[in-house]
């Protein structure tokens, strides 16, 4: 039976060293018992935002100068920008100056190699037989990797330098001969790995046949968790982050009326993956559902706190809501047409244009005539949806509307009568229910109401179905 943990650490934590090294790798610890442990680690906060582009404003990064090529050199001087800012970042990590040059030498050489291969990718692209948009993946992949291996370097040589046996595991493919699918380069990389008296710190990105990030974009490094944690056997899988998973955003309701969640199951982990709220994307907690292993997530910095512990078959004891969770900024398309009453692929139709445009949708409503999506995507994207849907529907009234999804989320929720009391509490906070939806699964039912009343409606929710029930340290401690 496995003794080790797969533990995958966030941007954010990884910005803090000490706080990585006491709180996670020695806390809860006896003396030198820090083995058994296999570590997956994210670049340091920002550095992939600079990398490719800034994930919420879209900001360009070095990917994104290079893809656009305005300009020959505008991702150079980017490249070389974040060359100098990832040397800061060595330079406060390491006290010893010798420790600092030799983690200044390892980015450089990455840096610098990368910058000579898009040189030359850019001078083959311009001749006519070589498309530039074929090779783009390939180079987005390549510039990511740099941030996870930047940060698992300096990981490494800090614990080697207070006595710990740590071991780089670099599955970024530098210079690798050839490429493997994921679980054979896993496998190739544990094999000669003796995790009772080693600490693996692995790059969060790994190269591999299947293309992460043509799946997963920015969530591959859940993808490299997942598959080491099921290839291995981990005894139980662990993500840290800088927060709780809690009732709700104690960025929405006050904070000391919002409580941790102590267990819930793959299920819920589902229904804030599709409001943007991962706790692990979907595709990577299959396989950690399939072979049984339990994933617990925990805040880095309250590392005495057990966390949120997700299992496969785990259901509240008494039926409860256990999250109170949402999504600003959805637009609801809305097509309406008569001549689809009784046609059974009209909705086929409007999924395929779903799909052709890569636009997630989070939930929808139909009925006898009308058919409505509501989406996770830009305004740009939205017109262009509205135009291919008006090809494909040219007798239909087609309306968009800006709107906010707000969800009663539990692993077990046939309450009587919840859903007229979370209506009823909608109602009077004078808070107007656009539409709604509850499955026969019972594990969550959802609002839309007004962009305008998204964190009204969160606090309300949150006030009428979780406060009464006076949770302390968490909704079922684990």
């Amino acid at each position: 039976m496995a003794e080790h943990t797969v533990e995958k650490i966030g941007g954010t934590s990884m910005s803090d060293y000490t706080a990585v090294r006491d709180n996670i790798i020695l806390a809860n610890r006896e003396e030198g018992d820090v083995y058994n442990r296999i570590f997956v680690v994210s670049a340091y906060g920002g550095v992939t935002d600079r990398l490719l582009e800034h994930k919420k404003s879209g900001d360009a990064g070095v990917y994104a100068l290079f893809s656009q090529s305005d300009s020959d050199w505008a991702w150079g001087d980017e490249l070389t920008k974040l060359s100098k800012y990832l040397c800061e970042i060595n330079e406060e990590l390491f006290g010893d100056e010798l420790l600092s040059q030799q983690a200044d030498q390892f980015i450089a050489e990455r840096i610098e190699g990368v910058r000579n291969c898009l040189l030359d990718l850019q001078r083959l692209c311009s001749y006519g037989h070589f498309q530039l948009e074929d090779h783009l993946l390939t180079v987005r992949e390549m510039l990511a990797g740099i941030g996870e291996a930047h940060s698992a370097f300096n990981t490494t040589l800090l614990l080697q330098n207070e006595g710990y046996n740590a071991r780089l595991v670099d599955l970024t493919g530098w210079r690798d001969t050839e490429t493997l699918p994921l679980d054979e380069k896993v496998s190739q990389a544990f094999d000669k790995i003796d995790l009772s008296r080693e600490l693996a710190i692995v790059t969060g990105y790994a190269q591999c046949k299947e293309g992460l990030m043509r799946t997963f974009d920015r969530g591959y490094s859940e993808m490299t968790f997942s598959r080491i944690a099921c290839m291995t056997e981990a005894k139980e899988a662990v993500i840290h982050k800088e927060y709780h998973l809690s009732s709700a955003d104690p960025k929405i309701v006050d904070a000391e009326k919002v409580v941790p969640l102590g267990r819930t199951n793959y299920d819920v982990a589902d229904q804030l993956a599709n409001l943007g709220m991962e706790a692990i994307h979907p595709r990577a907690a299959k396989g950690m559902r399939q072979a049984d292993i339990p994933l617990r997530l925990k805040n880095t910095f309250e590392p005495e706190h057990t966390g949120t512990l997700i299992t496969r078959d785990y259901v509240s004891e008494k039926p409860q809501v256990e999250i109170v969770a949402g999504m600003r900024h959805v637009f609801g398309i809305e097509v309406f047409d008569q001549d689809m009453l009784g046609e059974p692929g009209a909705d086929r139709k409007f999924l395929e244009i779903l799909s052709r445009f890569k636009v997630h949708f989070i939930s929808k409503d139909t009925n006898a005539n009308t058919i409505t999506h509501y989406v996770d995507t830009s305004l740009r994207n939205v017109k262009r949806l509205v135009k291919a849907l008006e090809e494909v529907f040219p007798s239909a009234e087609i309306s968009t509307r800006k709107v906010a999804m707000v969800s009663a989320i539990g692993s077990d929720m046939q309450v009587p009568g919840l859903l007229a009391t979370a209506v009823n509490a909608l109602q009077d906070a004078e808070i107007p229910v656009l539409a709604m939806h509850q499955c026969m699964r019972q594990v969550d039912m959802q609002f839309v109401v007004e962009e305008s009343d998204y964190e009204r409606a969160i606090a309300t929710l949150h006030g009428k179905l979780i406060e009464p029930h006076k949770h302390e340290y968490a909704i079922v401690a684990a």
